[in-house]
Parts: C-alpha cells; sequence; structure tokens
C-alpha cells in the first residue's frame, strides 16, 4: 500500500491544500493505520463498525470526525496551519452516541499533512506516521462552528 501512496503523493498537482476549495467537504475515511481510529485493543463488540467519516472546512479551519454504527460518535476541532500542507489539530468537543455532548480537557491533539489532494482523494498523513485515504462524499458539507 505504502509504494502506491507514494507514488500518488509525488504526483500532487494541488502544492497548498489548505488554499484549496477541493478540501472542504465531508470526506469518507477509505483506510487506515491508525489503531485509535480502527479499535483494535477494543472487544470487536465495542469497534466501531460502519462507516467513518472526516469533514474539513479549511475556510474556517475546524474538522470532523464521525463514526456511524454502532456508536455514532463525533470529534470536532480547530485547524491551527503550520504551512500551506500541514495543520495542528486541536479537539474541542466529542459528542457520544451523537447526542451527548462533552468539552475536551484539551489532551486531544495531533498534526495532520495533507500529501495528496484531487476531487476525489485526499491522502493524508498524521505527526504519529498513520497513514489516511478518504474519498469526497459531499463537497457542501459544512462543519458546525
Amino acid at each position: 500500500m505504502n509504494a502506491i501512496v507514494s507514488k500518488l503523493e509525488a504526483a500532487n498537482k494541488v502544492k497548498e491544500p489548505l488554499k484549496s476549495g477541493l478540501l472542504n467537504g465531508k470526506w469518507e475515511l477509505l483506510y487506515t493505520t491508525s489503531q485509535s481510529i480502527l479499535q483494535t485493543k477494543r472487544l470487536k463488540i465495542l469497534r466501531p463498525t460502519g462507516k467513518i467519516y472526516q469533514a474539513i472546512n479549511a475556510d474556517t479551519l475546524r474538522a470532523q470526525n464521525m463514526e456511524t454504527w454502532p456508536f455514532f460518535n463525533q470529534a470536532t476541532a480547530n485547524l491551527v496551519p503550520l504551512n500551506e500542507r500541514r495543520v495542528a489539530v486541536k479537539f474541542d468537543s466529542f459528542k457520544i452516541a451523537g447526542l451527548i455532548p462533552i468539552k475536551s480537557r484539551g489532551s486531544g491533539r495531533g498534526q495532520l499533512e495533507i500529501t495528496y489532494l484531487d476531487e476525489e482523494l485526499r491522502i493524508s498523513r498524521g505527526n504519529q506516521g498513520n497513514l489516511f485515504i478518504l474519498r469526497m462524499v459531499d463537497p457542501s458539507y459544512r462543519v458546525p462552528l
């Protein structure tokens, strides 16, 4: 997988993805190496089994992660640009079961670098070496402020 991804990243035509309108919208997670998202240390019945989405609005510098079946958890974050491809991510709120709001205690932080972007596909790498491959599903979706 890494060899294929590296070839796509090398062919990336969008050099400043944080300034591109292609970034905005709701993305479906197709593949990740992130154990915290896959929840591999949890019992199988406690892991998300439905689709996982991430929405980004570059103009408001907001992001939202959304699990579907069976838990419907959400996390919303502020993004701080570090350069034209990398942002610091600071989670500020969570929703359990899509209903119960919880404010972040400030521990949810990380970085995300967008290494490939086009109309249909986004590849990102996290600060812990995780790989994320996502497919655009709704370019009109807006992250709540």
